[in-house]
């Protein structure tokens, strides 16, 4: 072992041994974080203990990395050298002592952290220091600081005599790569392991917090994380939270707007039971949830668009159900995706609610499918934007298919083609022994518009081929045409290949699209959808199956993305507890007030409030409220001096939804949904919510 030494450079061999010390002091305290929290009673699996383990393995060598960088930086200078210079060997072991301090501090409060609160050390904590005095009071009163205080300067003393003793090892060879090019060599090495090392994984996307919440075991996700990276990870995420006031005052319009039965003002109780009466012969219908990228409404036949350009899903929704008047809350596939499985609009200020490690947990529709299989295909990774972990985290035995899960070929950035995504999904799905929820989320529709070789007879069109000009109708280009073409050429292959199998007859199949497109929208669409940014928010819902829904119709209500989940669980008969946004489609008692919730994040965060026939906008702190006529040539102008009660409805559900948002993303924990749901109501706190109407 010392000859094999020899080889390393003498700085690089001294690095090593430093990161090796940091990652020891991590690797200890999450065993003992482990020893000292899991709970006997509800144990994580084996399986799970492990990649916990592994996980944290990886993100404590990220850690250590980043904080043996600077040995590497300036180590090299001369007077500066741990090996070569005496002066430099003091220095590196002072820094390596300040640094296991620091991360024994950090650790020591993090434990702290999680025995007071349950939470990993996190940018929320910051609050603490707004009230100093106490929260060191606090400290002082609650914990033995003083002995910990010892115990941690003696841990440091003895890190740093292993420390020096593994180091003393470290022989000076002088003239070592004294030549430019075996020097230019060592550090080209050294920089690809280091920037190797804090990627994390040998995949398109690097290692991220997400990754750690891959259970549904809560435990595990807090055993794998490393209380620095979430430290950082959720300090862009502090400022977004909830103001308790301003949810209270907005409570009593919500109970009616989304129909609360047993309204309790003290605890903000948002939960709705629905059950339904079913016969147990019948077989519990499957559920295919397909979510189309960038599928505006302007683009499609079913917005109107002369170019016919979806006769596919044209077709299912004349004989099916059909909601024109449809919109997600947002533009973006990852709020798009949040928004739809958790019926809570996503209103981060920073990036994504999915990318918030705070609020990874949420209460999901999809989980009142009990016995179902959970499937879940997607073309590329999982990884992006965190979707992984909110996935995982939330709907237990997720079966998640991506890229290297597939036979089919990868053919450009976003994966497999959306062509082989449905005949992948296909192929499980006809050999599931059991009922099924699925999720399909195409990825196909994006630049560059790529049409495989393998695309099932799909005939490319080109400018001879039509009499109009893509252009005028809402398309930028004729590849982008095509693209949107050979997505619902995909959509009807699929349908084609399920109609083959027994499950097509039970099985209810949902398509909309993620979001729509901020662009122009061509001559065969009314004045708003482009100058009020519409055409991004506006998506086509359609709902069809066979032995499912005995009477197509088309609904012109108002109808949201949060909608969603409720109105499939309605359709399908499945009992569920429903503690978001989301309202059935299909009730008619909650027709007489029917809004989609709005929110522009580009530029400062804009909300509104999309009725029948008007559009109401405000800035999200309140500021800058208009209102706008849908069918009106000129949409831009503002009415709101004309329509004042109109404006006054709408602006007071508006703020009271966002208020509501804000305190529903950080209190709709599984586990407090589900004791919420079978509390029996408080009547004092009923008859107080009451007068409050």
């Amino acid at each position: 072992m010392k000859s094999l030494t020899r080889f390393f450079p003498r700085l690089q061999l001294y690095t090593i041994k430093a990161i090796v010390l940091f990652l020891l002091v991590q690797t200890v305290a999450r065993i003992v974080f482990w020893l000292r929290f899991n709970n006997p009673l509800d144990p994580v699996s084996d399986s799970d203990l492990w990649r916990a383990f592994y996980l944290g393995l990886k993100y404590d060598l990220q850690v250590s990395l980043g904080l043996a960088i600077p040995i590497l930086v300036i180590g090299w200078i001369g007077p500066l050298h741990p090996v070569y210079s005496d002066r430099g060997r003091r220095f590196w072991y002072a820094y390596c002592g300040i640094v296991v301090l620091g991360l024994l501090a950090i650790l020591a409060t993090d434990f702290g952290h999680y025995a007071y609160l349950e939470q990993r050390l996190n940018a929320t904590a910051l609050r603490f220091v707004e009230n100093l005095q106490i929260s060191a009071t606090m400290v002082w009163e609650t914990y033995p600081v003083i002995t910990a205080s010892l115990i941690m300067l003696m841990l440091v003393y003895i890190s740093l005599r292993l420390f020096k003793f593994a180091t003393g090892y470290i022989e000076p060879i002088p003239g070592q790569y004294a030549r430019w090019y075996q020097r230019t060599a060592v550090v080209m090495v050294t920089l690809f392991v280091v920037l190797f090392g804090l990627y994390g994984k040998v995949s398109w996307y690097p290692l991220r917090w997400s990754d750690a919440f891959f259970s549904t075991h809560a435990f595990t996700g807090q055993l794998a994380t490393n209380p620095i990276l979430y430290f950082f990870n959720t300090l862009k995420n502090k400022e977004e939270t909830f103001n308790l006031s301003a949810a209270h005052a907005a409570y009593p319009l919500m109970v009616d707007y989304l129909g609360i039965d047993q309204p309790d003002l003290e605890k903000l109780n948002y939960v709705r039971n629905h059950g339904f009466e079913t016969d147990p012969a019948n077989s519990a219908p499957n559920v295919v949830v397909v979510i189309l990228e960038s599928f505006a409404s302007y683009k499609s036949g079913l917005g109107g668009n002369p170019l016919d350009p979806t006769p596919h899903l044209d077709q299912l929704a004349e004989q099916g159900y059909f909601f024109p008047n449809f919109y997600v809350t947002q533009t973006g596939t990852a709020r798009s995706i949040w928004t739809f499985i958790t019926g809570i609009p996503d209103i981060e200020l920073n990036k994504t609610s999915s990318r918030n490690p705070l609020i990874v947990e949420q209460h999901t529709i999809m989980n009142a499918f009990n016995d179902y299989s959970t499937l879940y295909f997607l073309g590329g990774s999982a990884s992006w934007a965190n979707i992984r972990g909110l996935l995982s985290a939330n709907i237990p035995d997720l079966e998640i298919f991506e890229e290297g899960s597939y036979s089919s070929p990868r053919v450009d950035v976003w994966g497999i083609s959306d062509l082989s995504l449905f005949r992948e999904a296909h192929q499980i799905l006809r050999n599931v022994d059991g009922p099924f929820f699925a999720i399909i989320q195409t990825s196909g529709n994006h630049r560059p518009y790529t049409i495989p070789e393998d695309n099932a007879g799909f005939e490319t069109l080109k400018p001879d081929d039509l009499e109009l000009e893509v252009t005028d109708y809402g398309f930028n280009s004729l590849e982008e045409f095509n693209s949107f073409r050979f997505m619902d050429h995909s959509i009807g292959h699929f349908m084609k290949l399920a109609a083959e199998e027994p499950y097509y007859d039970n099985t209810l199949f949902v398509f909309f699209g993620d979001h729509g497109i901020h662009a122009p929208t061509g001559r065969h669409t009314r004045k708003s959808e482009e100058q009020l940014r519409l055409s991004g928010l506006r998506v086509p819902l359609v709902m069809y199956g066979k032995g499912i829904i005995d009477q197509p119709r088309a609904f012109d209500k108002v109808a949201s993305q949060v909608d969603v989940l409720p109105t499939i669980a309605a359709l399908t008969q499945t009992n569920y507890v429903n503690s978001t946004l989301g309202r059935n489609l299909l009730d008619e008692r909650l027709d007489q007030n029917r809004y989609a919730f709005t929110i522009e994040h580009g530029g400062g965060r804009v909300i509104g409030l999309l009725s029948d026939q008007h559009y109401f906008m405000m800035n999200f702190d309140g500021t800058n409220a208009s209102l706008h006529v849908l069918d009106s040539d000129t949409p831009r102008v503002n009415v709101a001096t004309q329509y004042p009660e109109m404006t006054q409805i709408l602006a007071e559900y508006t703020a009271a939804m966002r208020d509501t948002i804000q305190y529903m993303r950080e209190n709709n924990k599984p586990d407090a949904i589900q004791r919420t749901a079978q509390r029996k109501p408080n009547e004092q706190s009923i008859n107080k919510a009451a007068d409050y109407d």
